[in-house]
C-alpha cells in the first residue's frame, strides 16, 4: 500500500510534477524574504518523494520565472522582485 502523504502529486492531473511542485514553492517564496534560502533538491525529494532530476526541473522553473536565483555549491535563494 502506498503512503498518500508520500505521493500527493502522482496519478491526479495532467500537469508534470515538478510545476506542481514550482507552483507550492512559489507560493512559499511569496512570504519569504528576499536571499532566503529555499528548499535543497534533497529536501524537496524527500517532502515530495520525486527524483532528484524532479527537484531540479522544479527549482529551474523556479528560476525560469524569476523567483530564485541560484548560487553554485551554495543552493538557491529568494529573488529581489523585478
Amino acid at each position: 500500500m502506498t503512503d498518500e502523504s508520500q505521493e500527493p502529486y502522482r496519478h491526479r492531473t495532467p500537469r508534470p510534477v515538478y510545476v506542481m511542485i514550482a507552483d507550492e514553492l512559489a507560493a512559499e517564496i511569496a512570504e519569504a524574504a528576499v536571499d532566503s534560502p529555499i528548499a535543497s533538491e534533497n529536501d524537496i525529494q524527500q517532502r515530495w518523494g520525486v527524483a532528484r532530476a524532479t527537484a531540479r526541473h522544479a527549482i529551474a522553473e523556479l528560476r525560469e520565472r524569476g523567483l530564485v536565483y541560484t548560487v553554485a555549491g551554495r543552493g538557491s535563494f529568494v529573488a529581489p522582485a523585478t
